[in-house]
């Protein structure tokens, strides 16, 4: 069988681009034992990629040149010589970008169309879905009257953490980059307020107003300049969950930012880092509620849909463009 995949032509200096990819026809061996042929349905696009273009230690191992990148792809059982998965199941792994792909049971989960599209377990039941629930759950600890600020509100992770904060009865304050995101966040999904950084000229100044009592969780997405503004607002006791730093994914020098520590030591500050895998064991617990809330109408989602498997690499660069609304997805 004669497949398509993309590969990571070359490192980006800076932001990437389109060059940095190439489109390759491959040939996929016969499968054999304990081997399942999968075709790609819905493939996922994510800002931590970006980290993975480059060559330098994380806690993900770097993409390879002249390799297919690699991601969270729902995908539809072809052929299967494994018992317990059987042609058309749908599942969804960590997968090559390909059309198609030869892969082992290993690390697949079988999904349930009944429940949700096959494309939300690339979004709020899946990888986004539980990052904001353990982010917001067991970091940032929300009580009832607390305020909690969402940087990247619209993305895929801040949508469903302004959702759960108002299920937890707190008040939520959005940052996003655009007037239809600010009129979806507070129509669709409930925020109370939301700052559209890119027409507010002192976004300190907007979350002194909008948050009057101070900021108790800051549910930090972006990093940059935003989080600068919203620390200085920070309450005694506050939780600071840092989930990422898209703002700076791209930046070819450290850049220099005001010194926070002071604020943070003086107002008795937890600001605490994670990755979704330090919660792996409890993956059932955050499957579990977010599918409960959503059965139950307390959870909504927005999806931006690219169709078109050539369109991969546009969709990720579109990312740092804030292109999308909600998980950004490439249908195949």
């Amino acid at each position: 069988m004669t497949t398509k995949q993309i590969v990571l032509a070359s490192r980006p200096k800076g932001k990437p681009v389109v060059e940095n990819f190439e489109t390759k026809n491959i040939e996929l061996p016969q499968i054999k034992e304990e081997d399942i042929l999968l075709e790609a349905m819905y493939f996922s696009v994510d800002p931590y990629m970006r980290g993975r273009m480059n060559d330098a230690k994380s806690y993900a191992p770097p993409f390879e040149v002249g390799k297919p990148i690699t991601g969270g792809v729902v995908a539809k059982v072809i052929k299967s010589n494994v018992a317990n998965f059987k042609e058309n199941d749908m599942v969804t792994g960590n997968l090559p970008w390909q059309q198609h792909c030869i892969a082992t049971a290993h690390g697949l989960l079988k999904i349930d169309t009944n429940i949700a599209p096959a494309s939300y377990y690339l979004g709020i039941l899946g990888m986004p879905g539980l990052t904001a629930y353990f982010g917001l759950i067991h970091i940032g600890k929300p009580k009832s009257g607390e305020t909690v600020v969402v940087s990247g509100a619209a993305g895929a992770v801040g949508i469903v953490v302004g959702q759960i904060a108002k299920l937890n009865g707190c008040r939520v304050v959005g940052i996003a980059g655009s007037d239809e995101k600010v009129r979806l966040l507070k129509k669709e999904f409930g925020f109370d307020e939301v700052i559209n950084y890119k027409t507010t000229t002192d976004i300190k100044k907007a979350i002194a107003e909008f948050c009057p009592d101070a900021v108790d969780i800051y549910y930090d997405n972006v990093g940059g300049e935003i989080s600068d503004a919203v620390i200085s607002n920070i309450n005694f006791n506050a939780r600071i969950v840092l989930c990422g730093q898209i703002a700076l994914y791209n930046s070819t020098e450290i850049p220099m930012g005001p010194r926070l520590q002071p604020m943070l030591l003086t107002r008795s500050v937890l600001m605490q880092g994670f990755i979704i895998g330090n919660y792996q064991s409890r993956f059932p617990e955050g499957v579990s509620h977010l599918t409960t809330w959503i059965k139950e109408g307390k959870l909504k989602y927005k999806e931006t849909i690219v169709k078109g498997f050539d369109k991969l690499p546009a969709a990720l660069l579109g990312l740092f463009e804030g292109d999308n609304i909600g998980k950004m997805i490439v249908e195949a």
